[in-house]
């Protein structure tokens, strides 16, 4: 998931059981790894499909029970053991290594249905994962987990374009854009204006529809797991508050949650019920 290192994964933090912190670690910072190896230093996108490539036979090769010595033996050491104990799936490691692929190549999206299936492999495996570590596999509970982070995905995107596009990174897909009259250029200078506005007011929108679609599995999932998840979902609520706040003013600052948004979060985070899972969430 193309975000700063993951800041929404749960990285074994207090309230993430404690028997998944070790294979959660592991996932996090294979993850970790792949997105510094599609996106930091100076290398060319050739030079990081290359990267890639090697990572990914290195993960075929800790699947089946070899890690050889290299640049990412301490990755895949513990990757291993998760892959054997907690019969992690191989295919979800995949589809998040074939996002960073995608990522080398600074793509643009033609539709919201292509932007989606972007998050299908970028951001879905993450929760598909922590479901399976959690032995939650039924129909309904995968789709929400898919929401989830779809959404978290999606909010990432609106809540950074004034430092995603600097750098080459157009995730508002064409269709959006020409709706409402702009080029793509024009967003790339960095200047809001009441079209940008109402553009990043509907993504928004778009976003905050699928996490309270998701939302309801964070009721439903028992124990620790289960408030770790309903943390996510707020934490991720709040930044769109945030940039509702700002008038969507993102093409030019960055919205962040502080400390005084921890309390609105936690008060919303008790009072989530599965028929009404964004308790106090409004978006202007």
């Amino acid at each position: 998931m193309p975000v700063d290192h993951y800041e929404n994964f749960p990285v074994a933090s207090l309230l993430c059981p404690p028997a998944l912190r070790r294979p959660v670690q592991a996932i996090y910072h294979f993850a970790r790894t792949a997105d510094d190896l599609a996106d930091e230093g100076p290398a060319t996108p050739t030079q990081r499909l290359t990267s890639l490539a090697a990572y990914r036979a290195a993960l075929h090769q800790a699947a089946a029970g070899q890690v050889v010595a290299g640049p990412w033996q301490a990755v895949f050491i513990p990757l291993a053991q998760a892959l054997r104990d907690d019969r992690l799936p191989l295919p979800l490691l995949d589809d998040l290594l074939a996002a960073f692929v995608q990522d080398t190549a600074n793509p643009v999206y033609g539709d919201r249905a292509a932007l989606l299936d972007y998050c299908r492999r970028s951001a879905n495996p993450i929760g598909r994962l922590m479901l399976h570590l959690a032995g939650i596999d039924d129909a309904v509970s995968l789709a929400q987990s898919d929401a989830v982070c779809s959404a978290l995905q999606l909010i990432n995107f609106w809540q950074d374009p004034s430092v995603d596009l600097p750098r080459g990174r157009h995730y508002i897909p064409d269709d959006d854009l020409q709706r409402h009259g702009l080029q793509r250029s024009a967003l790339s200078a960095g200047a809001d204006s009441p079209a940008t506005q109402e553009l990043l007011r509907e993504l928004c929108l778009w976003a905050a529809g699928l996490m309270q679609q998701g939302a309801p599995l964070a009721c439903r999932v028992p124990g620790r797991l289960g408030w770790e998840l309903r943390g996510v979902v707020q934490g991720g609520l709040r930044i769109l508050e945030r940039i509702g706040r700002m008038h969507y003013r993102t093409l030019s600052q960055r919205p962040s949650l502080g400390r005084r948004d921890l309390p609105v979060m936690a008060w919303r985070a008790l009072r989530m019920r599965p028929e009404h899972a964004t308790p106090g969430f409004a978006l202007r």
